[in-house]
């Protein structure tokens, strides 16, 4: 299924007051989804800013979740906009949600630089340039010794109970880790995990995982995804072997890791009616970077997804102003 975009409109010259006016009248009210993480609650936020401020619409922030806000707007027609839609988990009813006109993806890929993989520390991309994929460095297990047994590689996986934590151990097997040396290390919880990034990277020490972006230990703590030599091997590997238990995936065979999807999806009233707002959201990309920057604002001064808005408007101008017309701009900075 290739999703639909919508290219961008291009702002024409009217005076700020007859722009402002005009902008209002064809924005109007709509609603817009507060995902329940981090990276979804601080677009949320930019995205109301945005709108309201540069544009004239009326933005309500509703509560959600991935497959609850699906299932909303899918079946009610609310809310108007998903802003971060990991799609993974609901493909195939989205896809025919857009076949059949209820919703459409106005941008495959809100942020950049984000997924699922397979990850190092700074100091060991730093130190050994030549291995940049997850193939060359499986021959050499001796870069990360497992602290209980140091002649063993340490991998670190998930906890038990983690979805990957299933696909993680299939790769393992599918890609002969234990043959090569290696072990698997189940940190126990995210608590175990995070910490056992951080106690590496401030040791000065090397670290070998699974992670995903866009994260705040990724912006913290620097941390590089290795490419993958091993192509796609297919959804019936992945999604019939890969994820499930060891004994309902006998012959996992190797694979890259599934690609993750988000898109920013709105119901069809709002593809109708939403009119430069569509094309902002059409428009704004928000590279990995400075997400995971913004994510690790968040962390370390526990500011709310507003909070972190109003200091990417400040910080980011070079980047938001790239995204609007030249009077929304000015109307976001008065807002400022």
């Amino acid at each position: 299924m290739k999703f639909k975009t919508l290219s961008t409109i291009a702002a024409i010259g009217l005076t700020a007051g007859f722009a402002n006016a005009a902008m209002a009248e064809e924005c109007g009210s709509l609603t817009m989804a507060e995902m329940d993480w981090a990276s979804a609650e601080f677009m949320a936020n930019v995205d109301k800013i945005v709108l309201e401020a540069g544009y004239g619409c009326e933005v309500e922030l509703i509560p959600g979740a991935t497959t609850t806000t699906f299932a909303s707007m899918n079946e009610k027609g609310q809310p108007d906009v998903a802003g971060e839609l990991w799609i993974n988990a609901v493909r195939d009813p989205l896809a025919a949600a857009m076949a059949e006109g209820r919703l459409h993806s106005v941008n495959g890929g809100p942020i950049d630089g984000l997924g699922e993989g397979w990850w190092v520390d700074p100091k060991f991309a730093a130190d050994h340039p030549e291995i940049t994929t997850v193939e060359q460095l499986l021959e050499h297990p001796e870069f990360f010794p497992y602290a209980e047994d140091e002649t063993l590689g340490a991998f670190m996986g998930c906890p038990a109970g983690w979805g990957c934590q299933l696909s993680n151990a299939s790769l393992f097997r599918a890609f002969d880790m234990e043959e090569k040396g290696w072990t698997l290390v189940d940190p126990g919880s995210a608590a175990g995990l995070d910490g056992s990034i951080a106690k590496a990277v401030e040791r000065g020490e090397y670290w070998f995982g699974y992670y995903w972006a866009p994260t705040a230990v990724i912006g913290k703590y620097q941390l590089q995804m290795l490419d993958w030599e091993t192509p796609w091997g297919g959804s019936e590997n992945w999604d019939g072997c890969i994820v499930k238990a060891e004994q309902e995936c006998l012959d996992p065979q190797p694979t890259s890791y599934t690609e993750s999807e988000v898109h920013s999806v709105i119901t069809d009233r709002m593809m109708k009616e939403g009119g430069l707002a569509v094309d902002y959201l059409g428009t704004r990309v928000f590279p990995g970077e400075v997400m995971n920057a913004m994510l690790v604002y968040m962390t370390e001064n526990q500011a709310t997804g507003e909070d972190a808005a109003y200091y990417f408007f400040e910080e980011y101008e070079d980047l938001w102003s790239g995204w609007v017309s030249a009077e929304a701009a000015e109307g976001i900075k008065s807002e400022l």
